[in-house]
């Protein structure tokens, strides 16, 4: 340490943390050059030479010779019987370089140098590590659990580098030991403090499109597009799919025969069951499409208001509102239009929202939650399935029904 040959020292820095040596010499002489400005006020005056292959470092320091009895500044300036010590021959107005040894900073200066040294090389690699993960932002990564909290899974990737994926961002089937591989996309990389803050998500409809440009080699070469996707991570998903070459059938490649091309993904998702339709810029046709696989009958947009009634024969609406009312919803996701949904003959039917007067709104909102909105839509269902629907008392669906029964008798 007395030749200040730290580089050395520290190369154990260089070989873990993959930090080359030039940038090295500078996180050192950054170092020394805040050592020096704490013990003599400033580090102007100081030049601080590297000498990258013997790994050693000198630091001197540049003072004029002033007469005795009129330095001002100890830092900048030598009296002349002070600079002849160093060199018989000097004269007022000529520089002195003096060389500054280590053990000049005093000990506690030197541990504090060494632990900012360590500080600083650390927040370089985490910058490193901030910049290699912001440039895969949206892009599939794969890292092993480390350990399993309550509210997030810690993943390390094969660097060693921290990745969480909270409870949220998990698919609801997900379960994972320690040691287990984790597939997921990085969503989200920020800097707290100095340190990167890795998120990881699977439930993020991102992740599904990515499974699709590495499981489908269309989608990867750029012969099929996707278009959109939406997810009820777990449960549904749909996926809008198109090609710009007529010759290919965009749902069909993704699909595969037998649906042998999407199992894999299928089951990556914990089978999450997947729709894929073709896009159109057909409106109409696209929102009959995203329905799938209900049948619809006729349909009719208000495209002010961004919304579409749909018409369809009795035993085609549940299929349309789907189990949980997944169906109806990831169609209105994916075409940006709320979808009403009406039986055939049913076009004197009644808003459910007209009953607010009767029916307390957040019972209303409990229905539309699994897309009945209209008074026919409830009524024409059997009151077993209304039950198993929709997370409300029987008693409290029977009452619903004894208003909106009413509103037709009269």
């Amino acid at each position: 340490m007395e030749n200040l040959a730290l580089i050395d020292s520290f190369s154990e820095f260089k070989d873990d943390k993959l930090i080359d040596r030039v940038t090295l010499m500078a996180i050192l002489e950054d170092v020394f050059r805040n050592a020096l400005s704490r013990k003599y006020g400033s580090d102007e005056n100081f030049d601080i030479i590297i000498n990258p292959d013997k790994g050693d470092l000198e630091i001197w320091r540049n003072r004029i010779v002033v007469a005795d009895g009129e330095v001002e500044d100890d830092n900048s300036e030598i009296s002349l019987t002070d600079a002849q010590k160093i060199e018989p021959d000097f004269e007022v107005g000529e520089d002195v370089s003096e060389e500054v040894k280590l053990i000049q900073l005093g000990r506690r200066s030197i541990l504090a140098l060494r632990q900012n040294l360590i500080s600083k090389i650390h927040e370089h690699d985490n910058t490193n590590i901030y910049k290699q993960f912001k440039d895969l932002e949206g892009e599939i990564y794969t890292a092993e659990v480390h350990h399993i909290r309550h509210r997030a899974i810690i993943l390390l990737d094969d660097e060693g580098n921290e990745i969480v994926l909270p409870k949220e961002k998990q698919i609801p089937s997900d379960f994972f030991r320690k040691g287990d591989n984790v597939r997921g996309i990085i969503e989200s990389v920020e800097l707290k403090g100095n340190k990167p803050s890795i998120v990881m998500s699977r439930a993020h409809p991102m992740f599904l499109e990515k499974l699709f440009e590495q499981e489908i080699p269309e989608v990867f070469d750029g012969l099929i597009t996707v278009k959109k996707v939406v997810r009820i991570p777990g449960e549904k998903a749909k996926v809008a799919v198109d090609s710009y070459d007529d010759r290919i059938d965009p749902v069909g490649a993704c699909v595969g025969m037998k649906g042998s091309r999407i199992h894999g993904i299928v089951r990556e998702l914990g089978n999450e069951n997947i729709d894929v339709i073709n896009y159109t810029n057909n409106l109409q046709l696209y929102i009959t499409r995203s329905l799938s696989p209900a049948k619809v009958t006729s349909i009719k947009i208000d495209e002010e208001n961004k919304r579409a009634e749909v018409i369809l024969k009795p035993e085609e609406v549940s299929k349309a509102i789907g189990r949980g009312g997944h169906n109806i919803r990831l169609a209105g996701y994916l075409t940006g239009y709320e979808i009403d949904v009406l039986r055939e003959g049913a076009e004197e039917d009644v808003e459910l929202s007209e009953f607010s007067d009767e029916i307390e709104g957040w019972i209303i909102k409990e229905f539309q939650k699994v897309g009945l909105d209209t008074a026919k839509s409830i009524l024409d269902y059997d009151m077993k399935d209304l039950v198993k629907r929709i997370d409300l008392e029987e008693e409290t669906i029977l009452e619903v029904i004894n208003i909106l029964k009413e509103e037709f008798e009269e």
